[in-house]
C-alpha cells in the first residue's frame, strides 16, 4: 500500500469513527478489514496528528482554583486539573496532557525548551501534540543519574521523545546531575560539552520541570537519581523540595546542601531567565515542596491536579 492511499484510507477511517459514530466493528464490515486492524489504524489516526483529542480542563470548574493561584503567587498561568484521587497513572496522565497543550501553545519558532527528569515530564513529552517545529530544539536541565534510573524517566530520553513529536532537535548530555567529588565537577564544568549545554540554559525560552519533595525521598525514582548517602545528608538539613537538584526551603529561600559543590545543572539565575518557567507536580506528599516552590520566584506557572491546588492554598493561609 502506497503512502497516499495509506493516509487516505486513515482518513476515511477516522471520519467514520469520530464523525459519524460508528463501531470499529461497523467499519470492519464496511471496509472489509479486520476489526483488530481497525483498531491499530485508529491509533495511528492519532500518533499522526490526523485526528486531536484534546480535553476542555476548563468544564471540569477549576477556574477559580486558578485565578487563586495565579492571584496568590504572582504566577503568569495557573492549571488546575481535575483528576481521580485513587490512580496515580491517570493524574500522571492528565497532567502530562494539560501541559503538552500549553507548551505547544506558547513556544515560538526557534524557541529553546528544557526538561528536567521524571515520570511527569515523561508524560508531559509523550503528551504534545505532533507538529512540524524543526527549528526548536530540546535539552536537558540536569545530568543523568546516580543510580540506575528507568530509561523511560532519563532526561535525555524526555528531550528526545519530545524532539520526536515535533521533528525538531534534542541535546542530550553525557555527564551526571551530581558528581562523585567536587574536583571532578570542575573539570566536566571546563568541558567544551558542558559549556554548550549552559549555553543553550543561558536561551530558554521554556523550562518544564518537576518538582521534588524531601517527604518522597523514599521512592524508588529519587533512590535512583540521587544514591542513598545523598539522600541521607539531605533529609539532615532543612530542605523541603527542588528544582532541577537546587533546593529550597517552604518558604521558599534557597538552601545550600552537601550536593551544591557537585552539582551538573542549571543554576536558578539561569532559569529565572526564562519566559515561562512551568513546574509540573501534585499529590499531598509534594505539597510542601510545591508551596516553596511557588514562594522561591523561581517558576511563574503550575500545572497540577485539583486536589492539590486547594491543599497548597489552605497551607499558604494558615502559614
Amino acid at each position: 500500500m502506497d503512502a497516499k492511499p495509506d493516509r487516505k484510507l486513515l482518513v476515511t477511517i477516522a471520519q467514520m469513527y469520530y464523525e459519524d459514530n460508528m463501531t470499529q466493528s461497523e467499519i470492519a464490515q464496511r471496509l472489509g478489514i479486520y476489526r483488530t486492524t481497525i483498531s491499530r489504524l485508529l491509533k495511528r489516526v492519532r500518533e499522526e496528528g490526523i485526528v486531536k483529542i484534546t480535553i476542555n480542563y476548563e468544564a471540569g470548574g477549576t477556574s477559580g482554583l486558578e485565578r487563586r493561584l495565579v492571584e496568590q503567587f504572582g504566577l503568569k498561568e495557573a492549571v488546575v486539573v481535575p483528576a481521580p484521587s485513587s490512580d496515580t497513572g491517570a493524574r500522571l496522565r492528565a497532567l502530562g496532557e494539560a501541559c503538552g497543550q500549553w507548551v505547544a501553545r506558547l513556544a515560538r519558532k526557534d524557541e529553546v525548551i528544557g526538561f528536567s527528569w521524571g515520570s511527569a515530564m515523561s508524560m508531559v513529552a509523550g503528551s504534545l501534540p505532533y507538529a512540524g517545529r524543526p527549528f526548536v530544539t530540546f535539552v536537558p536541565m540536569v545530568g543523568g543519574p546516580a543510580g540506575t534510573l528507568d530509561s523511560e524517566y532519563h532526561v535525555n530520553t524526555i528531550c528526545y521523545q519530545a524532539a520526536a513529536r515535533w521533528g525538531a532537535r534534542s541535546r542530550m548530555i553525557d555527564l551526571p546531575a551530581v558528581s562523585e567529588r567536587g574536583e571532578m565537577r570542575k573539570l566536566w564544568a571546563e568541558s567544551r560539552h558542558y559549556r554548550e549545554i549552559s549555553g543553550l540554559w543561558d536561551r530558554l525560552g521554556i523550562a518544564v520541570f518537576g518538582i521534588g519533595a524531601l517527604r518522597q525521598r523514599g521512592r524508588k525514582e529519587w533512590q535512583a537519581f540521587y544514591g542513598e548517602e545523598a539522600i541521607r545528608e539531605l533529609v539532615d538539613g532543612r530542605a523541603a523540595g527542588d528544582i532541577c537538584s537546587r533546593f529550597f526551603d517552604q518558604e521558599g529561600n534557597r538552601v545550600r546542601t552537601v550536593l551544591d559543590d557537585r552539582l551538573l545543572t542549571i543554576m536558578p539565575e539561569q532559569l529565572s531567565r526564562a519566559r515561562y518557567t512551568i513546574g509540573v507536580a501534585e499529590s499531598p506528599e509534594k505539597a510542601e515542596g510545591i508551596l516553596g516552590a511557588l514562594r522561591s520566584g523561581w517558576m511563574n506557572m503550575l500545572v497540577t491536579t485539583e486536589e492539590t491546588a486547594q491543599m497548597i492554598l489552605d497551607m499558604e493561609i494558615v502559614d
